[in-house]
C-alpha cells in the first residue's frame, strides 16, 4: 500500500494528490455546511428587520464571501502539490485572473448598491431606480474596461499601445456615431435633471402619452390611442415638454353671455352666484368672478377657478358639474344665456357668379 501511495506522477506522489483532494473536499464541505445551516438561519432570523444594512452585509457575503472561500480552498489544495516552473506560471496567471474577476464584480456591485441607496432616498426613488439600468450598464462597462487594462498590465503586457489604440479608436467611433453618442449624453441629462420620469404624462410637439421606458438612446411613450411613440433622447432635450404629472392643479376659465334684456339687479347677483356654485365643489377653488365685457352679443361674465387635482377626468367631471349647476341656477332666476350670432360674408352678385364659375 505504501509503495502504491509513494508512486510519483508529475513530480507528486499519489499520497500528495490524495491529500490535496482531501483539502479541497473537506474545505468545500465545511463551506456548504456553514452556508446551509448557519448563514441561511441567521439570514432567516434577520429577514424581518427594518434595517437595510444587514441585507447589504448578507448579500455581500453570499455574492462575494463564499466565492472567495471556494477560491481559497482550491488555492491551498493545489498549492500543496509541486509543479514545474511552467505549471506555477499558469497557476499564477489563473489566480490573477480569478482575483481580478472577483474584485471587479465586487466593485461594480458596490457601485450599484450605493447608487441605488442614494437614489432610493430621493423623491419617487423607486421609479428612478427602474430608470437607472442604462446608467449602471455604462458604469459597469467602464469598470470592467479599466480592470482589464490593469489585468493585462499585471500579466506583463504593454498596455500603452492598447490605451493609445483605444483612444484613437474612440475618436473614430465618436466621429462615426455622433447621433448615438448625442442620445447617450442626453440620456444622462434626462437621468440627472429629471424633466420627466416613468409614468409621467407629457406632451411633445403635439404628441402626448405616458412615459413607459427611458433608454440609453430612445424614450418610449404610450399614447392615448394605445400606440407606442418612440423619441430619440436628443429630440426630447431640444423640445418643449409639457409634463402634466407635475401639475398640482388645473386652471379653468368659463365665459357666460346673457342678453341685455336681463334686469340690472339680476346682473349684479350673477358674479356671487357663480362663486357659490364653484364653492359647492370640494376640489374646486374659485379665483375670481366678474362681469367682464359688454359685447355686441350680450353681457359677458368670466369665471376663473382651479381644480385641485392633476387628473384630467376629475377636471372634466368638475367642469361638467359646474356647467350643469349654472344652467339650473340661471333657469331658476329666469336668466337666459345667449349665443353670439355667426356672421357670414355676403358677396356681390358678380363675385358670387365668379366663384360658381359663371361669366
Amino acid at each position: 500500500m505504501n509503495e502504491l501511495l509513494s508512486r510519483i506522477y508529475f513530480h507528486n506522489s499519489i499520497r500528495d494528490y490524495l491529500i490535496a483532494s482531501a483539502i479541497i473536499i473537506v474545505g468545500l464541505s465545511v463551506i456548504r455546511i456553514l452556508k446551509r445551516f448557519i448563514f441561511e438561519r441567521i439570514k432567516g432570523w434577520l429577514k424581518g428587520s427594518s434595517s437595510v444594512v444587514d441585507d447589504y452585509v448578507f448579500s455581500g457575503i453570499d455574492r462575494f464571501g463564499f466565492p472567495v472561500m471556494y477560491f481559497l480552498v482550491f488555492y491551498f489544495g493545489v498549492h500543496y502539490l509541486e509543479f514545474t516552473p511552467g505549471g506555477i506560471h499558469i497557476i499564477d496567471i489563473a489566480t490573477t485572473v480569478i482575483v481580478t474577476f472577483l474584485i471587479l464584480r465586487m466593485v461594480s456591485s458596490m457601485m450599484l448598491i450605493l447608487l441605488r441607496s442614494y437614489i432610493r432616498k430621493q423623491e419617487n426613488g423607486e421609479e428612478k431606480i427602474r430608470q437607472m439600468d442604462g446608467l449602471m450598464m455604462i458604469i459597469t462597462f467602464i469598470i470592467w474596461i479599466v480592470g482589464l487594462i490593469f489585468l493585462f498590465d499585471n500579466l506583463g503586457y504593454d498596455v500603452t499601445a492598447v490605451v493609445t489604440g483605444l483612444g484613437i479608436g474612440g475618436i473614430a467611433v465618436a466621429l462615426a456615431a455622433q447621433n448615438i453618442l448625442g442620445d447617450l449624453f442626453n440620456y444622462f441629462v434626462i437621468f440627472l435633471d429629471r424633466p420627466f420620469e416613468v409614468n409621467d404624462f407629457i406632451t411633445i410637439d403635439q404628441k402626448q402619452g405616458t412615459v413607459e421606458h427611458i433608454g440609453i438612446k430612445t424614450t418610449r411613450l404610450k399614447s392615448l390611442g394605445g400606440e407606442q411613440l418612440i423619441f430619440a433622447n436628443g429630440d426630447l432635450t431640444s423640445s418643449r415638454i409639457h409634463n402634466f404629472k407635475r401639475m398640482e392643479r388645473r386652471r379653468a376659465v368659463l365665459k357666460f353671455t346673457v342678453g341685455y334684456q336681463t334686469p340690472v339687479k339680476k346682473l349684479e347677483i350673477i358674479p356671487a352666484l357663480l362663486k357659490r356654485i364653484v364653492d359647492t365643489q370640494e376640489l374646486a377653488l374659485v379665483d375670481r368672478s366678474h362681469l367682464a365685457l359688454l359685447a355686441d352679443s350680450g353681457v359677458i361674465f368670466e369665471l376663473v377657478f382651479y381644480v385641485l387635482s392633476s387628473e384630467y377626468s376629475v377636471y372634466m367631471d368638475i367642469l361638467q358639474a359646474i356647467n350643469l349647476t349654472v344652467l339650473r341656477e340661471f333657469e331658476a332666476i329666469d336668466v337666459e344665456l345667449v349665443v353670439a350670432p355667426r356672421t357670414l360674408p355676403v358677396l356681390p352678385a358678380n363675385e358670387e357668379n365668379k366663384n360658381k364659375g359663371g361669366t
